[in-house]
């Protein structure tokens, strides 16, 4: 008969079908939550490996308790694995920030407008009301929770900025774009903020407009390019999401940015990271 270690009591029980439970679970928490690699394992147990892989295969982790309520959600995806076509794959989440609790979660290969209505879906079957939701600024997340109020993540924001910036900008122009980029989160108000760029628009026009000629007009059929293009696309964006930046506004509760998801998977990613070479 196999005899099992309760982890809980350091205690060896024999394999009923009951306690066999247990020390799975056990076996389960020690691999995921405390670190353990199955060599570990294997040999904390005196078990093979290959049945330490066995035992937590046929792990079942209990079903979700819900609690119904009207919430402000936060929802975002990332991905794993190598980010190639065929080769990676994603979790889209779907959690209440103030009570740090994830309540709805897809495994998917992308993400895609579908796979956050299937979501809202699944919350809104399971009794949930959604008063709010806060995502990263990809366009199926608002398309999805149409009719819901929107605020766009203000990290997410100064990212977009930074990509046509840099961290360090090499122009007057960035520079003013970056930092009026980080008042959002130095609270600043809509009506401050809106003022100020379209102080910054007018200022910069004629810069913003300025165009590269290019004699070669066999690859470039225009004959020009923005001379600025990376700015411009920067501010484009700052302004295609200014309609949402300050939903907040309107209630509180709504939260400004993603960062309860976005730390949540750095934690799960550094989880993962102790067993090199697990399978998706």
């Amino acid at each position: 008969m196999q005899t099992y270690l309760c982890l809980d009591c350091n205690k060896r029980f024999s394999g009923s079908r009951r306690n066999k439970i247990i020390f799975t679970k056990n076996l389960w928490s020690s691999y995921v939550f405390n670190k353990q690699t199955v060599r570990e394992l294997s040999d904390t147990h005196s078990m093979d490996r290959r049945v330490i892989r066995e035992q937590l295969n046929s792990y079942i982790a209990p079903a979700k308790i819900h609690n119904p309520r009207p919430v402000h959600i936060v929802t975002d995806g990332t991905y794993f694995g190598e980010r190639k076509e065929g080769l990676s794959w994603s979790v889209i989440v779907v959690c209440d920030p103030k009570k740090r609790e994830d309540l709805v979660w897809l495994f998917t290969d992308t993400e895609t407008t579908y796979a956050y209505s299937l979501l809202r879906d699944e919350l809104e079957t399971l009794g949930y009301t959604i008063l709010s939701v806060t995502g990263d600024g990809f366009g199926g997340i608002k398309t999805a929770f149409s009719g819901v109020l929107y605020q766009m993540c203000h990290v997410h924001m100064e990212r977009a900025i930074i990509r046509g910036t840099t961290l360090n900008p090499q122009t007057e122009a960035g520079t003013v774009l970056l930092a009026l980029a980080r008042t959002l989160f130095q609270g600043t108000n809509s009506k401050v903020f809106n003022k100020r760029l379209d102080d910054y628009i007018e200022k910069y026009r004629e810069f913003l407009n300025e165009k590269t000629f290019h004699p070669d007009t066999f690859k470039n059929k225009k004959g020009w390019s923005w001379t600025h293009e990376d700015l411009r696309r920067a501010i484009q964006s700052l302004i295609r999401h200014k309609p949402y930046l300050f939903t907040f506004e309107q209630n509180k509760n709504i939260p400004k940015n993603t960062n309860s998801l976005e730390g949540h998977f750095k934690h799960i990613k550094k989880l993962l990271s102790i067993h090199h070479g697990v399978s998706k």
